[in-house]
């Protein structure tokens, strides 16, 4: 409805009673101050002022608007520095969304530095299994999304979502630790052809069953949990084995389970997704920056 810095203008006037007073005060020329004000004037459809002598009178619609330059002109303040703060990394959020084993490692290490080095950063962690992760980041729930792939089947990422490759994972064959094959270094699918199988979500359930008939036979799943500590507890005990990226080995740990790399070292890929456009955030950007890092110090990066 009018130009912020006509309110700045008009403000000044108020203060002074002047044109002459407020453009010397401003660092203006009165002509400039005079066709503010037009402008003002116009933009509003009523006049501001009434010339009494030397100095200005404010009308009806003038002292209306006086009464809300200043809250205006504070609020505007603010914006300015809010924003400011933004642009340099002083403050922001991000949220971010991440698969469970994913929040349980890289996460963590990510917020530590993110505290360490920009402490008025705020992270909204979420939580959540590809592909309803990257479906949120779609419908704009979540800013940046930790995500896994598998090499089959190949997918594509749309053109307005940038992928930014972390690490591949290494998989492995959990078991427990009195199990024959646990003193091999590497083991094949085909090795335990005949075990009972726990598995997790529908995404590794899909790759896992394909690289079992790659292997020549069909598991007997006895067991679905997304949960890598359940997934731990039900091996320890004996009733199945397990094929489990890295991530979850290195914080889920009990000694009576052993893991086993596979052979041809089956791996799923970790990245971190984003819209094009947020890369043009700071905040964003820094999140997105700093998992990368971290995700680059994991062996199998």
């Amino acid at each position: 409805m009018f130009d912020s810095r006509h309110i700045r203008t008009f403000h000044a006037v108020v203060d002074v009673g002047t044109y002459s007073g407020a453009a010397a005060l401003l660092g203006y020329t009165q002509p400039a101050v005079t066709q503010q004000m037009k402008a003002l004037e116009r933009s509003l459809g009523s006049p501001l002022f009434v010339r009494v002598g030397r100095r200005m009178r404010l009308t009806e619609a003038g002292e209306t608007l006086a009464r809300h330059a200043e809250t205006i002109l504070e609020s505007l303040s603010v914006a300015e520095e809010q924003v400011t703060a933004i642009a340099r990394l002083r403050s922001g959020t991000v949220r971010l969304c991440g698969f469970p084993s994913a929040n349980a490692t890289l996460v963590p290490e990510t917020l530590a530095e993110l505290a360490a080095g920009h402490p008025g950063i705020r992270v909204d962690l979420l939580d959540d299994e590809p592909p309803d992760s990257l479906t949120r980041l779609a419908r704009g729930e979540c800013d940046v999304t930790l995500a896994f792939t598998y090499p089959r089947p190949a997918e594509t990422v749309p053109d307005d979502v940038v992928e930014i490759p972390l690490l591949e994972d290494q998989l492995t064959v959990l078991m427990p630790v009195g199990h024959p094959q646990a003193r091999r270094r590497a083991v094949r699918l085909a090795d335990f052809a005949g075990e009972r199988w726990i598995v997790g979500c529908a995404r590794c359930r899909t790759n896992f069953l394909h690289e079992c008939a790659e292997s020549g036979f069909a598991p007997d799943i006895a067991f679905t949990t997304d949960d890598g500590l359940v997934t731990q507890s039900l091996v320890a005990e004996g009733l199945g084995v397990a094929v489990v990226p890295s991530l979850v080995l290195s914080f889920l740990r009990l000694d009576r389970v052993a893991g086993r790399a596979l052979q041809m070292a089956l791996r799923r890929r970790i990245s971190a997704y984003v819209l094009r456009e947020h890369l043009r955030i700071p905040a964003t950007a820094l999140v997105v920056d700093t998992v990368r890092e971290v995700a680059e110090r994991r062996v199998g990066c």
